[in-house]
């Protein structure tokens, strides 16, 4: 009797804490800002449609398990492909997070060294120092917490079927390379610069030190023994795989070939599903306290955290997340894990706007309490609200604009210069770029102080060979942030090509 009465307690809270979790998805997905009550009611579904998102993928952390996972939408719109908790995305600079696990267990193993000089390590191609590094040597360190002082913060793709560059080709900025030679700017250990371009020289280095291919080495001894079985770094992707890839979109326009190839694989070529990085994060908590070392030591997890090796940190009042984000051309994605209670979420899209992401990232972290994350109430995107109007025409979309900011001033943001930003390259990459000037200029009109709104239409007007009206947009960057490389190198490109 006592047996069967165990049992049937057991059952019982099973089903209850079942019960739960789907009253807690019931609760998200159609109340949306449950945890927000001065917002009205609205769902996930009507989140996903005002940010022109196709699919959206989570999986909750709690306790140190996976609570639930879930996906919504479409993984492929035009195939009406249904997206799934298998269903892959491009993880974008994620891929560093994950990266930074294989070069600390070689770190770990005595293979390579923290501090020591990148050249040390680099066989096939030496890093080419010059006086701009004032005679300081890069280190491991400074790549994995972007401490190096180097230039070329991401990276483009390709296209399916265009020629891949090799490693050395990405570095050195050679066709057919798409993005610039990887070199300093600055000289190391100084301040932080975000460079994927540094990354891809680990890449370079795990290679050279393992002799092994990166996606082989990083498959065999980082996402298998995490359980990362859908996982992988191969670019392009595997053909077994295909039926799992979700397609990229530019809001309503599918990316052409359905998704980009990118052999910068540690920064950027991994291929995974938030389940997967979910089994990521639980690792890392486990690790911290001591209670699993599948990959690194209790002693290198804290070391990683600490210093931001492929990952970075947040302090809410005294407690501490790890997260990184993540976007190639078509998708976005994030994870925050808590350093102390096993809590955590992930989110990933096949869309390009990240404002969703961090709406859900707060629905979830205000339904599961995470302990002192802030939920604060923000406006609505006016980039999201004006999009329509502006997709019959630039000139409507643009006074509804001013309209909205001058009769609801405080229901919208107006105050994130990233808003209409993020509209002008959404018609410059669509080679619109008359309209990409009209909308580019009102924000230079909003934020007249703001160095990277005359570089945004510093780039429409070279992409349009207007070279004067370039030129002065980047002077005019240099005046307000005179030590800013991308002017510099566009100022001297101008110069190039005006004496053609």
């Amino acid at each position: 009797m006592r047996k069967i009465h165990a049992i049937i307690i057991l059952f019982l809270s099973l089903n209850i804490f079942a019960q739960n979790v789907n009253d807690k998805i019931k609760l998200f997905e159609n109340d949306f800002y449950h945890w927000d009550k001065s917002k009205k009611k609205t769902s996930l579904k009507d989140r996903m449609s005002f940010y022109n998102v196709n699919a959206v993928s989570i999986a909750v952390i709690k306790d140190y398990k996976i609570e639930w996972s879930k996906a919504y939408g479409f993984a492929d719109a035009s195939e009406k492909r249904v997206a799934t908790p298998q269903t892959l995305f491009q993880a974008g600079s994620i891929s560093k997070t994950i990266n930074s696990l294989g070069i600390l267990k070689l770190v770990q193993e005595g293979k390579l060294g923290l501090d020591d000089d990148i050249n040390n390590y680099l066989k096939t191609w030496k890093f080419p120092y010059d006086n701009v590094s004032k005679g300081r040597k890069i280190t491991i360190a400074n790549l994995l917490n972007h401490n190096a002082g180097l230039s070329v913060h991401g990276f483009g793709g390709y296209e399916k079927g265009s020629p891949l560059p090799t490693t050395i080709q990405t570095l050195d900025g050679l066709k057919p390379s798409n993005s610039g030679a990887v070199r300093s700017v600055f000289e190391p250990g100084v301040r932080f610069q975000y460079s994927g371009g540094g990354t891809t020289i680990s890449q370079l280095i795990l290679e050279n030190t393992t002799g092994e291919k990166y996606e082989d080495y990083m498959l065999k001894n980082v996402l298998t023994p995490l359980g990362m079985d859908n996982s992988s770094f191969s670019q392009p992707p595997a053909k077994n795989k295909e039926n799992l890839l979700a397609t990229g979109y530019n809001y309503d326009k599918e990316v052409r070939g359905k998704y980009h190839i990118y052999p910068e694989k540690a920064a950027a070529g991994l291929w995974t599903n938030p389940t997967d990085l979910a089994k990521y994060i639980i690792e890392t908590q486990l690790s911290l306290v001591g209670k699993s070392n599948k990959i690194l030591s209790k002693e290198m997890s804290q070391k990683r955290l600490e210093k931001d090796f492929g990952t970075f940190s947040d302090d809410f009042n005294g407690v501490k997340y790890f997260n990184h984000s993540g976007g190639t051309d078509g998708f976005i994605c994030f994870y925050l894990g808590s350093v102390e209670d096993g809590n955590g979420v992930v989110v990933m899209t096949n869309g390009n706007n990240n404002k969703i992401v961090e709406e859900i990232v707060a629905s979830i972290a205000g339904l599961n309490q995470f302990k002192n994350y802030p939920l604060q109430s923000s406006k609505e995107s006016i980039s999201a609200t004006i999009r329509k109007e502006l997709s019959k025409s630039v000139d409507k979309g643009l006074e509804l604009y001013k309209k909205l900011k001058k009769t609801q001033p405080n229901d919208y943001n107006f105050s994130n210069e990233s808003e209409l930003n993020m509209l002008g390259y959404e018609y410059l990459n669509n080679n619109e770029i008359d309209s990409a000037i009209k909308i580019f200029t009102l924000n230079i009109n909003e934020f007249p102080t703001s160095a990277n709104v005359y570089d945004s239409r510093g780039e429409a007007y070279f992409n349009k060979k207007d070279y004067q009206l370039s030129k002065k947009d980047y002077q005019k960057v240099l005046e307000l942030e005179p030590t800013n490389p991308n002017a510099k190198a566009m100022l001297l490109k101008i110069e190039k090509e005006t004496e053609k």
